[in-house]
């Protein structure tokens, strides 16, 4: 069966198991899940019988190209609103569901003054649930982008001196993925120095490299939509003894979780491998929440490696395993690898050395 297909049947069989006719999907990400369409400007409409993917002029051909199992809808949008289209093409539908998640309030309170006569329920997890387990074919994407990742690192480093910026080499290695390929950044590339890597999500400043500086960098690929996410951390010199005791900390805590990486084992127990570790060290106060998460056409999607996440790893899974420490006007550090779970265990995706010093 077509793969489209059979994510839309599954899709079908979700709705019906709950009491709805029909989905309406607004998240370009689920889009391209369920019908492979890449753009933007669309919405789709998916009810036991038909898929149904509605655009405008600026995407119309582009979608005729690439959607599968759906029929392009061209709305003209001087003419016809989303609201009015929607209730055109719904008209024998009267439970519908909604991809809440991916619309804000006042589009919705638009749409839904078009929508008279329909039960509509926000929804949120159907396509998520799904796209928990990858194919083989999504899982060569991730492996692709991550492969792109870890070249475009190894040739950045060389430009790793003092002086140089982290908006800079934050360019380059942008620049660096997308010359070998990649479609894009997964996400902003993440690259700090000195005191600022303690910033888990920090953006890249103009702050220069000085020696004995932390440099945590957090960056990803993308391969036909899906995405890769790898972090590394180095020292620009020797490293002090508080540096080298911070990362051999997070790498002890990565492996431990590593270790405990298949199938059948539960998120929460992943998670607490590696915060046990942590929580036995000096540093235990400034360890990071959450070890991972599910990774593919979202850059953060279930399941999520974290306290209260009732779910057992499956084969097929990719999921990030990124333990961090982080202490305010020291550094931190943070160590992440790609992994997929396999029957016999995981096979990791990334492959970059974890070395430690530059």
């Amino acid at each position: 069966m077509n793969q489209y297909l059979q994510r839309q049947t599954n899709l079908r069989n979700l709705l019906r198991s709950s009491g709805y006719q029909a989905m309406v999907v607004f998240g370009y990400e689920n889009i391209r899940y369920l019908c492979g369409f890449s753009g933007h400007a669309a919405t789709l409409l998916i009810s036991h019988e038909q898929c149904q993917l509605i655009t405008d002029y600026r995407y119309y051909e582009r979608a005729q190209a690439e959607a599968q199992q759906a029929d392009v809808i061209l709305r003209h949008r001087d003419t016809e609103s989303l609201g009015q289209c929607l209730n055109r093409l719904s008209a024998e539908l009267k439970a519908l569901a909604f991809d809440a998640a991916h619309i804000d309030v006042s589009q919705w309170q638009e749409i839904s003054r078009e929508l008279s006569g329909r039960v509509l329920t926000p929804s949120t997890g159907f396509i998520e649930q799904l796209r928990q387990v990858k194919t083989e074919q999504e899982i060569s994407c991730i492996r692709q982008a991550a492969q792109i990742a870890d070249q475009a690192l190894a040739d950045t480093l060389p430009l790793v001196k003092e002086g140089v910026s982290e908006r800079d080499l934050a360019l380059e290695l942008d620049y660096r993925m997308k010359k070998l390929g990649s479609e894009g950044v997964s996400f902003e590339t993440i690259l700090l120095f000195g005191p600022r890597s303690a910033l888990p999500h920090g953006n890249p400043s103009t702050q220069k490299l000085q020696h004995g500086d932390l440099i945590l960098v957090d960056f990803g690929a993308v391969v036909d939509g899906y995405r890769s996410d790898m972090t590394r951390t180095y020292v620009y010199g020797k490293p002090s003894a508080e540096q080298r005791s911070i990362f051999d900390t997070v790498q002890s805590a990565q492996q431990a979780a590593l270790t405990r990486a298949c199938a059948g084992e539960d998120c929460q127990v992943l998670n607490a491998a590696a915060h046990a570790v942590m929580i036995n060290s000096d540093f235990a106060q400034y360890a990071g929440e959450g070890l991972g998460h599910g990774l593919g056409l979202f850059l953060h999607e279930q399941p999520f490696i974290k306290p209260g996440v009732d779910y057992r790893l499956e084969p097929g899974n990719v999921i990030t395993i990124e333990p961090g420490i982080y202490i305010p006007g020291v550094g931190g550090v943070r160590l992440e690898e790609d992994i997929v779970i396999t029957h016999s265990g995981y096979e990791l995706l990334t492959h970059a050395p974890q070395d430690f010093e530059l």
